[in-house]
């Protein structure tokens, strides 16, 4: 059942945001950086913008560590995405309604115009998948605003699993996540539909291989 009244939504939405900061709160996080000065830290002092790519089910990894103004994140344009927008709200990310499916084109539009404004925060593969393939929204929003695309491989150690198409993960207390980040990609501007696709797979690759040494790092901590 599908929640819809927007009192409910708002209700919800402060108290999911409440419980995702006090439940992530006993999780330790681990980071390994290819280039440090990336990082949402490094750029505050940098001033440099970035967009921040990660697989849709780790979203509570960053809304909890990287929360923060500066965040713009895509949600889907959705009745599901009502929730996940007062949520984030409540964390103080700022939303951008829209996905591949729906509303897909006025976000990238959206999102290309707000890249002056902070970092802009995609999940390639939402919101339906496939799961952990990287669509050509993430090289075309790259080659439009000229950010470079910083990746975050991430991983709970032994997580619960929804069972939804992306086996969303929720971090059990007390346990630890990991973070690995390669060095940046960058997509030249006015880059042509077949080389988009060369970029995309590229993204998609490394994406890839962040996750695996996540996965592998974390379940040593």
């Amino acid at each position: 059942m599908k929640i819809r009244h927007p009192l409910i939504t708002s209700t919800v939405g402060l108290t999911g945001a409440f419980l995702i900061r006090r439940w992530l709160s006993t999780v330790r996080f681990h980071f390994r950086h290819a280039d440090p000065s990336v990082s949402p830290e490094g750029a505050r002092q940098s001033g440099q913008r970035y967009i921040y790519t990660f697989f849709h089910e780790m979203m509570l990894f960053p809304a909890y560590v990287w929360a923060g103004p500066e965040m713009q994140v895509m949600i889907s344009d959705s009745g599901d995405g009502d929730l996940a927008t007062r949520i984030i709200t409540n964390m103080g990310i700022q939303p951008v309604r829209g996905s591949t499916t729906r509303g897909g084109f006025r976000a990238l539009k959206e999102m290309t115009q707000r890249a002056d404004r902070g970092h802009l925060c995609i999940t390639p593969d939402g919101p339906r998948g496939p799961r952990r393939h990287v669509q050509q929204g993430l090289p075309y929003l790259a080659s439009r605003t000229g950010l470079p695309i910083v990746i975050w491989g991430m991983a709970f150690r032994d997580p619960w699993r929804l069972k939804s198409w992306d086996r969303f993960a929720v971090p059990k207390p007390f346990s630890s996540g990991a973070c690995v980040s390669p060095a940046p990609l960058f997509v030249p501007p006015g880059v042509k539909r077949d080389t988009l696709e060369d970029y995309r797979r590229e993204a998609e690759r490394r994406m890839l291989e962040a996750t695996l040494e996540a996965e592998e790092w974390v379940s040593t901590l």
